[in-house]
Parts: C-alpha cells; sequence; structure tokens
C-alpha cells in the first residue's frame, strides 16, 4: 500500500493548501486582486502549456503535472469570479420576495460568465489532451467542475452550514441566494454518487497491470473526489470544518453577519 501513500498525500495536500491560498488572496485587499488575478493568469498560460506536454507522457511524472496543471486552471476560474472579474450580467442581491424558478434565474445571472468560461477552460483541456494516453488533466477538470456545481445546488437548495465567512465581503450579496435547512433533496443523492465515484476510482487504481500514470491518477482522482464528497458533508455536519483554513481568512466579530434569511 506504500505505493498510494504517496499519491494520496499529495492530492491531500494540495487540495487543502490550494484552498487556503485561494482564500487568502480573495480576502486580501481589492487594491491587491489584479496583481494577484495577473499572476493567476500566468500561472494558467503555464498550466495549459504543462497539461499538453504531460498528454504524451505516461509516467509518474506525467500524472501529477496532468492533476496539478488541473487544478491551476480550476483556480484561476475561482480567481476570476470570487475577485469580481468575471462575475455575470446581474452580480447583485436577490430581489426581496423573490422564490422559486426566479431565484434561481436570479442566482444565475450572478455568475454567467464565471460558467462560461469554466465551460470555455474544458474544451480548452480536452483539445490538448484529445487522442492522447494521460488524459488525467481533462478527468481533474471534469471532477473539480461536477462536484463544484453539485456544492453550489445544494447551498442554494439549503444546507445546516452556509460558511458564509469564505465569501469575501464584496460579494456578500451572494448571502441572500443561499439557504439554511436541516436537508435538502438534492445533498443524498451528491454525497451518494461522489461515495459511488471515489469507490470505482479507487478500485481502478488497485487494478492489475496499470501504467504508471494510471496507477497515479486514479489515486489521486479517487482522493479528490473523496475529498470532494467529504466538503458536501462539511455543510451538513456540526464540524468546524472552517478551522481548517482558518489561517486564510480574516479575523471577524461573528461569520453570522452574513447570514442569510432561512428560505422555504
Amino acid at each position: 500500500m506504500g505505493t498510494y501513500a504517496a499519491p494520496v498525500l499529495y492530492a491531500v495536500l494540495l487540495w487543502w493548501f490550494s484552498t487556503g491560498l485561494i482564500l487568502l488572496l480573495d480576502h486580501a485587499p481589492r487594491r491587491t486582486h489584479p496583481w494577484s488575478m495577473a499572476a493567476a493568469t500566468l500561472l494558467l498560460a503555464g498550466a495549459l502549456v504543462a497539461i499538453r506536454a504531460s498528454a504524451a507522457d505516461t509516467s509518474a511524472t506525467g500524472a501529477y503535472t496532468a492533476f496539478t496543471a488541473a487544478l491551476a486552471v480550476w483556480g484561476w476560474q475561482e480567481m476570476s469570479y470570487y475577485m469580481g472579474f468575471l462575475s455575470g450580467p446581474r452580480p447583485a442581491a436577490c430581489a426581496p420576495g423573490v422564490r422559486g424558478f426566479d431565484r434561481f434565474l436570479a442566482a444565475l445571472a450572478t455568475s454567467l460568465w464565471h460558467e462560461f468560461a469554466i465551460v470555455i477552460g474544458g474544451v480548452a483541456i480536452l483539445a490538448l489532451v484529445w487522442g492522447s494516453p494521460n488524459r488525467f488533466a481533462l478527468w481533474t477538470y471534469g471532477t473539480l467542475v461536477v462536484m463544484n456545481l453539485s456544492a453550489r445546488l445544494n447551498l442554494f437548495l439549503g444546507v445546516r452550514n452556509l460558511h458564509a465567512e469564505f465569501l469575501p465581503d464584496h460579494l456578500g450579496y451572494l448571502a441572500c441566494y443561499l439557504s439554511r435547512k436541516p436537508m435538502n433533496l438534492l445533498f443524498p443523492v451528491s454525497v451518494s454518487l461522489g461515495t459511488i465515484a471515489a469507490a470505482l476510482l479507487g478500485r481502478a487504481a488497485l487494478g492489475p497491470d496499470l501504467l504508471e500514470h494510471e496507477l497515479i491518477g486514479f489515486t489521486v482522482l479517487a482522493t479528490l473526489t473523496a475529498l470532494a464528497t467529504l466538503e458536501h458533508w462539511f455543510l451538513m455536519l456540526p464540524l468546524p470544518s472552517a478551522e481548517l483554513w482558518r489561517w486564510s481568512l480574516p479575523a471577524r466579530a461573528s461569520t453570522e453577519t452574513a447570514r442569510p434569511p432561512d428560505h422555504v
């Protein structure tokens, strides 16, 4: 099992540190955001080059490179949204009394350009790995897209823990699109499918006659999927999960200042 320890540990540490770094930069003073975004864009360019180079690499290095580069592309997507560079046609709070599908459309209007950018990023990675043996950059990016979408839909439908302290002050208007509920119908589906996907990827990583990049790739993907599923549970379980990234969050008098209303 020692063969699997290194990729599992790598995925966990990269997930934890990259999340914290993005939170730290997002919460930094607004005057720093153009500089952070410029650096992230340079990193994005390097990540796309690395994805192309790793697509033909079937070594362990190729798998690690593909995984890391895909996370860098996703990091750019997250920063561009949470720093306010790519949001939507109407980045504003929902009107009082808006409910149901109208509220969903209003929420979508706050992030539509961001959604388009996510699709463009996926198409770019698909083009870079097309016809190549190492497609783990594409699978990693796809996993992040699907699990992030699931988490956001669950926050919209209602969860116990909103983690509003993760929102930068300039995105406080998003709080009205979050709902505090003990449960929603999507959550059991999300965690069940996430658990099944992690188990299937883990089983693939244990398969016989795997190439080196496949063993590493399936292992980091299984770990990432398990972590994303764990993040879903953080939305419901009474755990101080925000403490994992407390080092990257500004001190606040109370995390309840951005508490949204309960929606029914």
